[in-house]
């Protein structure tokens, strides 16, 4: 049976960041192009993130982090997916992160990074071919 109607993205500011703005413009070019977004706010735990993303029956779950803690907080995010059965939610996300965290990053599971000077067309244009096709 296919899914129907808009890729749902649940954007999220993980950890101690408080930083949001980046992850706002994200989140209305998501909109804007005709996803649904929900925009869980600041300060949120993974456990929030990934608890919302399944209530929310979320194709994505966008990561905004510039705390430095990306390698904790996309690992933490992707073990809690995978101990509920929803590996199918796709994991991407941006901030400052290095080029060097990248491609580990990736191995363990992330499915994109999106470093800064990264385009909102480049962005929706991405979650356009990577996750599901809507109907």
């Amino acid at each position: 049976m296919g899914v129907t109607g808009p890729i749902r993205v649940v954007v999220a500011k993980p950890g101690l960041d408080g930083h949001d703005r980046g992850a706002k413009v994200i989140a209305r070019a998501l909109r804007d192009a005709g996803m649904e977004v929900i925009y869980t706010g600041l300060h949120q735990t993974p456990e929030q993130i990934v608890d919302t993303a399944i209530q929310e029956d979320a194709d994505a779950i966008g990561l905004s982090i510039l705390s430095g803690a990306h390698n904790t907080l996309f690992a933490r995010v992707l073990e809690l997916l995978a101990e509920r059965d929803a590996e199918d939610i796709k994991v991407f996300g941006g901030g400052i992160i290095p080029e060097d965290d990248i491609a580990p990053l990736k191995e363990k599971g992330v499915a994109e990074i999106f470093t800064p000077g990264a385009t909102t067309t480049a962005i929706v244009e991405w979650v356009r071919a990577h996750v599901r096709q809507p109907a």
